[in-house]
């Protein structure tokens, strides 16, 4: 009977201590990251883009503490190289683009190779002649669809987007139309519609129109076809046109009017996106199961 009492005891240890190392996994994976982010900015010139990465670099933290991925940034473009990419699942554009080749290079090797992208507004700005050039065919022609901008709104204000593919992870959930947050809207010339490659995922809906208010007849549009929110199906990429908060010009004080992360829906957009390209899996029911 002692024999057997010191064998039950024995047994008794092993388990506390194995349910104790499973506790202790099952702890380290409940904290460990799903996904990885890195953001890419550089905030040095238009107002609002800088109140933009600003608003970005406080939200998206925020987001990843209650959905469980990190967020990075940095403003070194010379960071854009494989080895500090292999680190990230997935590589955001806040406000503009990278300019050297190596960079270049770098970031298309990445995203040829399972990288993941999110770009927002500016990132896709391109315009001959302009301090911002279209001089990178395979990024504005191949890689976004777009080609080069060739007009956009005035001043930042809402629009009522319609969700064009509601069966697509990242707009799944979704309301048929929503209410975006104020934003300068881009026009390109690009043909997103009839390239093979694109997904358009929202658009700006007619019930927006007149868009803008001037002051140029230019900078309001009364008809056309917008996409605003589309993916490359070659590529692990969202671009959104949003980026851009209205500023207070006119009476010099720089202050920030509106917020590109005040839409609801237009955020939960940009985390169904986020979240499908850093883990591959199903953002519906990912997100709004926490």
């Amino acid at each position: 009977m002692i024999a057997l009492y010191f064998v039950y005891m024995k047994f008794r240890a092993i388990s506390y201590l194995l349910s104790g190392l499973l506790l202790c996994c099952c702890y380290s994976y409940a904290q460990q990251p799903a996904f990885r982010v890195i953001a890419f900015f550089t905030a040095a010139e238009d107002a609002a883009h800088i109140s933009f990465v600003r608003e970005a670099n406080q939200w998206f933290p925020e987001m990843g503490a209650r959905y469980h991925f990190t967020y990075d940034t940095t403003s070194n473009w010379q960071n854009l190289n494989h080895h500090f990419l292999s680190r990230y699942q997935v590589v955001l554009f806040l406000d503009t683009r990278p300019e050297k080749p190596t960079q270049r290079k770098a970031f298309q090797h990445y995203m040829e190779n399972g990288g993941a992208w999110i770009g927002f507004h500016f990132a896709a700005f391109a315009l001959t002649p302009s301090a911002v050039p279209q001089n990178w065919n395979w990024y504005h022609h191949t890689f976004l669809g777009s080609g080069s901008y060739v007009s956009n709104t005035w001043r930042p204000t809402t629009a009522v987007l319609r969700v064009e593919n509601r069966r697509h992870p990242v707009t799944r959930g979704l309301p048929a139309q929503f209410q975006a947050a104020p934003n300068e809207w881009y026009r390109w010339s690009g043909h997103l519609r009839q390239n093979k490659d694109i997904t358009v995922l929202a658009s700006i809906d007619s019930s927006s129109f007149p868009l803008g208010t001037g002051p140029k007849a230019s900078e309001i549009w009364h008809s056309g076809d917008y996409p605003v929110v589309w993916t490359n199906r070659k590529y692990r990429m969202v671009y959104f046109n949003m980026g851009h908060n209205d500023m207070d010009y006119e009476h010099g004080t720089q202050q920030t009017l509106s917020h590109t992360f005040g839409s609801p829906s237009q955020n939960l957009m940009i985390l169904q996106a986020l979240w499908w390209l850093g883990t591959r899996r199903d953002t519906l029911i990912a997100l709004r199961g926490r």
